[in-house]
């Protein structure tokens, strides 16, 4: 039998998580695309673009088994 309660959550937790990664990375790009040589901007955008890569690594080491102990 399909435990649709826990099939909602891992649907929704998956949407939002892929909705936020895209989002941080466009914010760094958008960020980049209007740089006017302020250095708080350019920061901004790499910090955005380190938390897309952190995001994406997170969520490659929870789907692959083989990187965390059983």
């Amino acid at each position: 039998m399909i435990d649709w309660g826990a099939f909602l959550v891992v649907a929704a937790v998956s949407i939002g998580s892929a909705a936020a990664l895209v989002a941080l990375f466009a914010a760094g790009l958008r960020l980049l695309a209007v740089d006017s040589g302020n250095v708080g901007i350019r920061l901004t955008a790499y910090v955005c673009f380190v938390l897309a890569a952190l995001g994406t690594l997170y969520g490659v080491y929870l789907i692959i088994p083989a990187l965390h102990p059983a």
